[in-house]
């Protein structure tokens, strides 16, 4: 059941993912500034490289902030239905972020398999390996802390941005590989890994875009979903059969258009009640509901 009214909810979830959002700044302020100084000092191109992609992620998380800000403003005059939609277009954003994002490394990856000239190259120091350790850790810690708040308050923007910190994470584990490979006499294990975290982080990227762009064009849910209402609306007393049942998705949102059957021969009063039954049982029973509308058909000769 719902203990608390979707505005109140709104707030919560708004207040909890800004929250997630300024210790990710945070982090990634602090963590880049290390791989930076552990480049500079191990003299690894790698870890500078990786430091650069962790300052970006700075830029990307207020985005996530931009779009969960204003997602979280309640309806008005010319937004009746709300503006959960913008989380939608942030996690576009984000998308196309990433996207670019796997694109570098990957071509940077491949110039430097065919154009590398390893004598050239300078044997990172240790300092750059466990630099690149730490940001592993950190990173991967820092996916699974903002993926399960993304989860947690149904978050699209948040949920892309959680990728970025995999895409980071992925992107050190190059760096380990190449430092260490580099350090075993075997540089071109960097470009390598490089181009296989490519893959992995286009990947994703593709994911988090199909998924925003199916909310923003109202996709209905999936079928189990459906089936799962079906059953709650023919559990209320007085509902004969389901005329129809529609559902589209409002960013991370679920509008519902019932339209079911009653007896005829009732009065409006009942048949009122009958669909506010129905209205208050789907709306308490998916949390994600925003709003059941539920029309009611007469059925003669019951």
């Amino acid at each position: 059941m719902k203990n608390q009214n979707p505005s109140q909810t709104i707030v919560n979830e708004t207040h909890l993912a800004m929250r997630v959002s300024v210790i990710s700044v945070i982090v990634n302020l602090v963590l880049s500034a290390f791989k930076l100084l552990a480049g500079i000092f191990a003299n690894s191109g790698a870890m500078i490289s990786d430091a650069v992609h962790s300052a970006s992620d700075v830029f990307s998380t207020f985005i996530v902030m931009i779009g969960v800000t204003i997602s979280g403003k309640k309806a008005d005059k010319e937004h009746p239905y709300g503006h959960e939609r913008m989380e939608c277009v942030a996690a576009i954003v984000l998308a196309v972020i990433l996207f670019a994002t796997g694109l570098g490394i990957g071509w940077s990856g491949i110039q430097k398999i065919f154009f590398m000239n390893s004598d050239s190259l300078e044997v990172p120091g240790m300092l750059a390996l466990i630099a690149a350790l730490v940001s592993i850790v950190t990173k991967e810690w820092m996916y699974w802390f903002t993926k399960f708040t993304a989860d947690k308050i149904r978050s699209d923007a948040l949920r892309a941005d959680a990728w970025h910190h995999r895409s980071d994470a992925l992107s050190s584990i190059g760096a380990l590989i190449g430092i260490g490979g580099a350090r075993l006499g075997f540089p071109v294990l960097d470009p390598i890994a490089s181009v296989v975290i490519c893959l992995f982080i286009l990947k994703a990227a593709i994911d988090v875009f199909r998924d925003a762009v199916d909310k923003m064009v109202d996709k209905s849910c999936d079928e189990k979903t459906m089936e799962e209402m079906r059953q709650v609306i023919c559990k209320q007393d007085g509902v004969l059969g389901i005329s129809s049942l529609q559902t589209r998705m409002f960013g991370s949102r679920i509008y519902v258009d019932a339209e079911i059957e009653a007896d005829g021969s009732l009065t409006l009063v009942q048949a009122h009640d009958i669909a506010e039954e129905v209205h208050q049982s789907i709306e308490d029973s998916f949390q994600d509901v925003k709003h059941c509308m539920v029309h009611v058909n007469p059925v003669h000769n019951v």
